[in-house]
């Protein structure tokens, strides 16, 4: 159901991005992605699409750094039509796979305060809040809160112990 983006999904792939960033504000973004963008981004880092145009998943650096390269973070967007069907949830299950498979511990996901339906999603696919910035995105001449929840790839029980639980 889930394959890799190749160049050729870079147009309907800015479509979805576009009209998120013109009429939400699930992004801070306020600049349309060009097509030459998500080209570089598709030869650059994992990309994963629904068939049919109904979304896309991927991620990048979360911070520049060597003591960072192990923490991405993550983008999943889905076309109005592909919301409420699940494709969220087995779009990121295949990207936390695939980042785990390329050696990386912990993913990021970096979401509008505004966007209670991500939080919630976010909090049931295992990931924890870490903060809450107040006022740090402006857009639609709001000032916008930014939520930041993580979640460790491949954590068990036992990888999450403390010292004081392994003593």
């Amino acid at each position: 159901m889930i394959r890799n983006a190749t160049p050729r999904d870079a147009p309907w792939i800015a479509d979805i991005w576009n009209d998120v960033i013109a009429h939400t504000q699930i992004t801070f973004t306020t600049t349309p992605k060009r097509l030459l963008f998500i080209e570089e981004m598709i030869s650059a880092w994992p990309v994963l699409v629904l068939p049919n145009e109904g979304g896309f998943a991927t991620y990048g650096p979360f911070r520049s750094g060597p003591g960072y390269a192990a923490t991405v973070e993550h983008t999943i967007l889905l076309a109005e039509s592909a919301r409420g069907h699940g494709h969220g949830k087995t779009l990121l299950t295949a990207l936390e796979a695939r980042a785990q498979a390329d050696g990386h511990h912990v993913m990021v996901a970096a979401i509008s305060g505004t966007n209670d339906a991500a939080i919630a999603f976010h909090a049931a696919m295992g990931f924890a809040k870490v903060a809450h910035m107040p006022e740090v995105g402006r857009k639609d001449g709001m000032w916008l809160d930014l939520v930041l929840m993580q979640k460790r790839l491949g954590a068990t029980a036992s990888a999450d112990a403390t010292p004081e639980d392994t003593v």
